[in-house]
């Protein structure tokens, strides 16, 4: 059932590609109409797996990839559609279906795990997924800032120049962003230690449960990843970090997010999973 969306989501690639290079508010909207089907047959998908397990489906890494793409693709599409920009559809694109990919290739199956039957669990990894969406549309406004800033300081008002938004226009998405990201990481954080607590007390032998400690890779650095958020709300704030450092932190950021997310999830066996 992945395969249709991911057919969509890259039609729209290719159609926010074309847009880009000659700027025709047709092939634009014909864009924006690709990526709203895909997003839209990708809900039908996500709603048939969730009456199938009775759940969002997301205790399965592939069907967390999966989740993650549907909310990046909600998030950018809000993004577009509230500032009327489609520049950003050439860089979000390409990591929309990159990452579709996974669940095409790899469906995986939901686990049955009793200790996940519990409202804390699903809060506590929706808000995490949301905030990994937010997180993802920080670093390509951060990383678009500074080809924008590039082509600025060298006084070359090229290519990107004439297509992207100003840089004041990012440096207040990529905030945004930011902020909205780092406010739902805060709660998955407090929700999945909560979560922890209880699971324990029911399930005091469970190895996942045990294993669920700062040792942790995962643990480790998602913590890590809310330290660096932190730290770039705190210096937005206090040291007023704007544009480029504001940029770099949040491509460094999302670097730490997507370790955690697939190389963490898919790759380091040390790691609590409950699949």
């Amino acid at each position: 059932m992945n395969a249709l969306p991911l057919l969509l989501y890259a039609a729209a690639g290719v159609a926010y590609a074309v847009h880009f290079a000659r700027r025709d508010a047709m092939i634009g909207r014909a864009a924006t109409t690709l990526l709203l089907f895909g997003a839209l047959v990708h809900t039908f998908v996500i709603g048939m797996q969730t009456m199938e397990v009775r759940h969002v489906p997301f205790s399965n890494p592939s069907r967390a990839v999966s989740t993650f793409v549907w909310l990046l693709t909600l998030s950018y599409l809000y993004l577009e559609l509230t500032a009327d920009e489609r520049a950003m559809g050439v860089f979000i694109l390409p990591i929309i279906v990159a990452l579709q990919v996974i669940p095409v290739i790899y469906p995986g199956t939901e686990s049955a795990d009793p200790v996940l039957d519990s409202p804390w669990f699903w809060v506590h990894v929706s808000s995490l997924l949301f905030a990994y969406a937010s997180f993802a549309l920080a670093g390509v406004l951060g990383l678009t800032y500074m080809l924008q800033f590039k082509e600025i300081k060298k006084k070359h008002l090229g290519y990107f120049y004439t297509r992207l938004p100003s840089l004041q226009i990012l440096d207040v998405m990529n905030s945004r962003a930011v902020a909205v990201g780092w406010l739902f990481l805060t709660i998955g954080v407090v929700v999945g230690a909560v979560w922890t607590a209880q699971a324990r007390a029911l399930a005091p032998n469970d190895p996942n449960l045990q294993a669920i400690t700062l040792n942790d890779p995962k643990i480790f650095i998602a913590l890590l990843t809310w330290a660096v958020y932190s730290f770039a709300m705190f210096a937005r704030r206090t040291l007023a970090w704007g544009g480029r450092r504001a940029a770099r932190l949040s491509a460094i950021g999302f670097g730490f997010v997507m370790f955690n997310f697939l190389l963490i999830n898919y790759f380091v066996t040390t790691s609590h999973t409950f699949y």
